[in-house]
């Protein structure tokens, strides 16, 4: 059964830059480091196999693994020991010097045991060909160089084995996971801290892994770790918050929604059943149990310090902010249609301080404000709908607004010069030639001479363009006599 948080959707106008750098990394890794593998093991098992170093360590290889099952307990060997034994069988030696040479541990006990379990002879021909096979090609292998092993822990490698995979489906499989978990909460703690948690994440469950394979020499690689702390940050940011999760059973999906932190403990009983349970998958269980609980860690206890949530998170989709804005403007629109002014202005009022992006809603302002022309609303409003016009290339509904204003609301709270002079230039930027004489002579009226004279200069060369003698006679002569 799989369960996965799907609350958000992806804003692709704001991409998650960093999972997807995380992914493109992985897929790299993978391609051009770790693309040599093939190739190295390739080599290490033609020239094992050209010295006989199978018919040489077969033997041993299956005693050690007995008694690794017999006295150490290690029951994940027994499925190394089948294969073994049914290789050995088939006398399949590829296969046999595959399983010989990818045991880190089986070729430590070999240096330790070689003087017991082999004569001179046989010593010296191990002595000869295994160390150098060793070191030329799997010392190299991807895994081994940049692994993370329990028994040989580095602080670099806990960074870099989350980097590397064990084959296309490993890869593609968190890749996956990574994508759809990522991007929320790369949204929720911003670029710089979610990769900080992304690597810590991966840091601390590999500390816990390797308390639990203590002593192990099989190295662990892949992103599950990290991931799985990115699924404990998920639920841990949404808290008690009852959040959609997406599941899968056998053939059958289905959303429900429940407490996000409900999950975490789910989650955690699952993959401490499957450590103790499943037997030997080759999955690292504790891996993710620590991933998932160093990740709910980081935001429940450093929440409102290092990996505080930002409050743009919180904000709803586009979608929601769409749909709570068209209930409430049905509700405005509705009070219009009662008749109710006070109230559907006061409604008005709310949704263009929350959008200020609909000039719609500042329509509606102004028509109210008109209402009541002896108020200094009806002024304000006049204004910024001409503002508003003019910035949203609108001329004509600016002049439109100007010229309403001047018969209904000029008597009582007149226009300041700068609102005429834009209405003046607006006009002859679109040839609108008498509408410009008209705002120029309220201009006049409010007796601002900087203004007055700019205007008078400019129609003056407006009307000689077009030839107009008489009118361009008169704005110089206003000119002159306003100097």
């Amino acid at each position: 059964m799989l369960i996965i948080p799907a609350e958000n959707t992806i804003d692709w106008k704001r991409p998650p830059w960093v999972t997807l750098a995380l992914m493109l990394a992985c897929l790299m890794m993978f391609l051009f480091y770790q693309g040599s593998d093939p190739r190295l093991m390739s080599s290490a098992i033609e020239r094992y196999l050209d010295a006989e170093l199978d018919r040489l360590e077969a033997p041993a290889y299956e005693t050690y693994l007995e008694r690794e099952i017999r006295l150490a307990d290690a029951d994940e060997r027994s499925q190394d020991l089948e294969a073994l034994r049914q290789a050995m069988a088939e006398d399949d030696r590829v296969w046999q010097a595959a399983l010989m040479l990818s045991d880190q541990a089986f070729y430590e006990y070999l240096q330790a045991s070689q003087g017991v379990i082999w004569n001179s002879a046989q010593q010296r021909q191990w002595q000869e060909l295994r160390p150098s096979i060793q070191e030329q090609y799997v010392n190299r292998l991807s895994a081994n160089e940049l692994g993370l092993v329990p028994a040989d822990l580095s602080l670099y490698t806990l960074i870099t084995y989350q980097f590397l995979h064990g084959g296309w489906g490993h890869l593609i499989g968190n890749l996956v996971f990574l994508f759809l978990l990522g991007f929320t909460v790369e949204k929720a703690l911003g670029p710089g801290k979610y990769l900080l948690a992304y690597l810590v994440c991966g840091a601390l469950s590999g500390l816990v892994y390797s308390a639990f394979a203590a002593g192990s020499k099989m190295p662990l690689v892949g992103a599950s770790g990290s991931i799985s702390g990115l699924m404990g940050m998920y639920v841990a940011i949404y808290g008690s918050q009852r959040i959609r999760f997406f599941y899968f059973l056998g053939v059958y999906f289905d959303y429900f929604r429940a407490p996000a932190l409900a999950l975490l403990p789910v989650w955690l009983a699952k993959e401490i059943y499957d450590y103790w349970f499943a037997g030997a998958t080759g999955v690292a269980y504790m891996a993710h149990a620590g991933g998932l609980v160093a990740g709910a860690g980081l935001v429940l206890l450093l929440g409102k310090s290092w990996f505080q949530v930002r409050d743009s998170f919180y904000e709803p989709e586009q979608e929601e902010k769409d749909e709570r804005f068209t209930n409430a403007y049905a509700q405005a629109m509705n009070s219009l249609g009662r008749m109710d002014f006070e109230l559907a202005r006061h409604q008005f009022e709310a949704l263009w301080e929350r959008h200020p992006d609909r000039p719609v809603l500042l329509e509606h302002l102004y028509q109210l404000a008109k209402l009541r022309p002896d108020l200094p609303e009806y002024r304000a409003r006049a204004r910024e709908l001409m503002s508003q016009a003019l910035s949203s290339r609108q001329p004509e509904r600016m002049v439109e607004v100007w010229q309403e204003y001047l018969s209904k609301g000029s008597n009582n709270a007149p226009l300041e010069a700068e609102d005429h002079n834009r209405v003046l230039f607006a006009c002859l930027r679109h040839d609108d030639l008498k509408n410009a004489e008209k705002a120029f002579e309220r201009l006049r009226g409010t007796g601002d001479p900087t203004l007055v004279t700019e205007a008078c200069r400019l129609l003056a060369e407006e009307f000689e363009k077009r030839q107009m003698a008489p009118k361009a006679r008169h704005y110089r002569q206003l000119l002159a006599a306003n100097p």
